[in-house]
């Protein structure tokens, strides 16, 4: 089968080369069922997320032993299944998460893992629901429980978390405010429903928001969504309310910001670190129950899966690419078998 490994730390953007970290193995070999509940997916998209790119770079918490296959979230058909398997059949669509590996044409995953993609849902962009979303959905419902009428103050809005949390905070019923850099992004946020948005090549986020909060008779922010971090998490910390839940999602920027003890005691507000990849193994539970909501969710229309750009799997570096020079809107996917489908959208 196809699989893109990693052999060496290093930039995956550079092209595919022997001087690349990356390659693309013609002759992996196929897995085999490992458990009698166990099932092999036939991969039809993968999508990219930040956590891959600092992955393949080494700069990400968790430090796979080389060589590995990257990849996270995935959708697919069910391609072959274990003796004890009783709630999927072959052909089935499914998706789901994995710690390594979805950058390949085949896995293997025990039934539990998986969950089925509702009629009517496209399979490839299924492929970007679990890890933008689940981690939005984690953070904003099940540990900041963002209620109606609460404001939210999203930042990289128009990145894959960024758009999942704008999305589920419409579904909670909050007052959104996005940030986010372009005239493009812009538009595509308010083509969402946000009820705000901040375009930071502009002018000061704060500028923008307070008069936004002033007009709508407002406070303050209730939960702030970073996935940034920099100077633009303490500049937002001057909008937040007493109370209020600030939801540390990643360093996009670079910079890990610094959250002041003190005035966190002062004003009495929430800091919630969110490693949404760790609760397969300490809240396993929690994961399920949100893929199933967000399923839902996605089988009504309640929310949308953006896809930005699809590459093949021989494309894997401008898929980086489009990462690392933030030129995405939504999601970036690798899907596989589909010619109408596997072509760039830059």
């Amino acid at each position: 089968m196809e699989a893109l490994v990693c052999r060496k730390i290093g930039d995956p953007t550079v092209p595919i080369s022997e001087s690349s970290p990356i390659s693309i193995s013609t002759t992996h070999p196929i897995p085999e069922l490992n458990s009698p509940t166990s099932i092999r997916v036939r991969v039809k998209a993968t999508s990219l997320n930040y956590a891959n790119y600092l992955q393949i770079l080494g700069k990400y918490q968790e430090k796979p032993t080389l060589p590995f296959i990257p990849g996270s979230d995935y959708s697919g058909i069910v391609d072959s299944v274990g003796t004890q398997v009783t709630k999927l059949k072959v052909g089935d669509r499914v998706c789901s998460f994995i710690g390594l590996g979805s950058f390949a044409q085949f896995l293997v995953a025990d039934e539990n893992d998986l969950f089925l993609v509702p009629d009517g849902c496209d399979l490839v962009t299924a492929g970007a629901l679990p890890v933008a979303f689940g981690t939005s959905h984690v953070a904003l419902v099940h540990r900041a429980q963002l209620s109606p009428g609460q404001v939210l103050l999203v930042l990289g809005a128009a990145g894959g978390v960024g758009l999942a949390a704008v999305q589920i905070g419409k579904v909670c019923g909050a007052v959104v405010i996005a940030v986010a850099r372009g005239a493009e992004k812009v538009q595509s946020l308010k083509s969402l429903g946000v009820d705000h948005v901040v375009d930071l090549s502009k002018g000061s986020v704060t500028e923008s928001v307070k008069e936004f909060l002033k007009a709508r008779k407002l406070r303050g922010v209730d939960v702030l969504y970073d996935p940034v971090g920099g100077k633009l998490t303490k500049e937002c910390m001057k909008l937040l309310n007493w109370g209020a839940h600030i939801l540390v999602i990643g360093f996009a920027s670079g910079e890990v910001p610094v959250i002041p003890a003190n005035i966190a005691l002062v004003k009495n507000w929430t800091i919630h670190g969110l490693y949404w990849g760790s609760y397969k193994i300490h809240r396993p539970g929690v994961l399920e129950d949100s893929m199933k909501e967000l399923l839902s969710w996605l089988a009504k229309g309640s929310i949308t899966i953006k896809v930005s750009h699809i590459y093949s799997l021989s494309e894997a570096n401008l898929a980086f690419s489009a990462i690392k020079d933030r030129k995405a809107i939504g999601k970036v996917i690798i899907a596989f078998d589909d010619s109408d489908s596997v072509r760039s959208k830059l």
